[in-house]
């Protein structure tokens, strides 16, 4: 055989039986890399070049060498979920650097973090006061979670106590101008409902580039002129006596938060 041809069948081989054992590593070996499984992704694209190039050595020693490191892999993955100090040895621990609006120096330098990686960071969770954060935890993974104090927290309508009720799937059951027949059925419609609101809107599905069905069985569609289906309408009168209503009950609100965050300061 000649080593042209033989390096694309190794090569061919080598991606096959190295896509397989991936996927048997899981999505957290794709997402998320704790140092063993770096090492071990390293050395797994290692072999599979020695299994692709070198026409010298028997190659089948390099598919072994695969299975015994994917194998090792996944045992340690199985142990670290049996064993919570197995995990925190091999995966690492969570660090808190910034607790109270106060930064912990010691722990920055355990990590080798600087004060300007920090707040960079920390920007890009949009936070540019060290004071805003009640506390910043580096995860193993390197990832920064941040906590505001509640007093810079955003609002929600659990605060005010409203319940907007619950938040419903979307499904997007055309895209590129094709039929998703599996989105159109987890949608809980039919084909005859989606050909309704195509005639509706005098389209049809080899012009729409997506269309979504929404949790109130409302369809919004993107053609492929650029266009967005149904437009928006301007609010009517009742609409806009409602929001009216809306901003008075909301100014309410905060004023009865204000007073009490004024109580809260007045009492510390």
């Amino acid at each position: 055989m000649q080593e042209w041809l033989e390096v694309i069948i190794r090569t061919v081989a080598a991606i096959v039986i190295l896509f397989f054992l991936t996927k048997l590593l899981g999505k957290r070996q794709i997402s998320e890399l704790s140092l063993f499984e770096y090492i071990t992704g390293i050395s797994i694209g290692n072999i599979a070049a020695y299994i692709s190039l070198d026409i010298d050595n028997l190659w089948y020693l390099g598919i072994i060498s695969l299975c015994v490191w994917v194998s090792v892999s996944v045992g340690i993955e199985y142990w670290t979920l049996k064993s919570k100090g197995v995990n925190d040895y091999i995966d690492g621990k969570s660090t808190v650097l910034i607790k109270n609006g106060k930064l912990d120096k010691s722990k920055l330098a355990k990590e080798r973090v600087t004060v300007a990686e920090l707040m960079e960071q920390l920007r890009k969770k949009e936070v540019f006061r060290v004071a805003d954060v009640e506390f910043a935890v580096l995860e193993p993974s390197g990832e920064l979670d941040v906590l505001l104090k509640k007093q810079y927290q955003p609002i929600t309508p659990d605060m005010l106590g409203w319940d907007p009720g619950e938040e419903k799937q979307t499904y997007s059951v055309i895209m590129d101008g094709k039929l998703v027949k599996d989105e159109l059925q987890q949608s809980g419609q039919n084909e005859d409902f989606l050909n309704a609101e195509l005639k509706r809107q005098s389209l049809k599905v080899e012009e729409v580039f997506l269309a979504q069905i929404d949790g109130n069985n409302q369809m919004t569609f993107h053609t492929m002129d650029g266009r967005t289906l149904p437009q928006s309408k301007p609010a009517s009168a009742s609409g806009n006596e409602a929001i009216r209503q809306s901003i008075g009950r909301l100014r309410v609100e905060l004023q009865l938060l204000e007073g009490k965050l004024a109580q809260e300061e007045h009492s510390r």
